[in-house]
């Protein structure tokens, strides 16, 4: 008779089990940085703000990284475009 392997698999929390392709059961959605009380103004002369969200390669950094409404990612765009023509960033 052989023996059988009765190890059982560690079980996995909730967190490690999410992934992008799976129905958003868990949805963990952060507010808005730029919007509220409080925030700062988006401004192509406000480069500390704008350094924040563009990559290392100076490409604009997606909303869905840095959870940026679609209405200030807009101004964003916009803001940051300004100051790479008058060669701010």
């Amino acid at each position: 008779m052989k023996k059988r392997n009765n190890k059982k698999k560690p079980k996995q929390s909730n967190f490690a089990k999410l992934s992008i392709f799976q129905n958003q059961k868990y949805k963990f959605k952060k507010k808005c940085p730029l919007s509220g009380k409080g925030a700062p103004i988006v401004d192509y002369k406000n480069l500390k703000l704008l350094k924040r969200y563009v990559s290392e390669n100076g490409k604009i950094l997606p909303s869905r990284i840095t959870s940026v409404s679609l209405k200030k990612q807009r101004e964003l765009s916009i803001s940051i475009k300004r100051a790479r023509n008058l060669a701010l960033l």
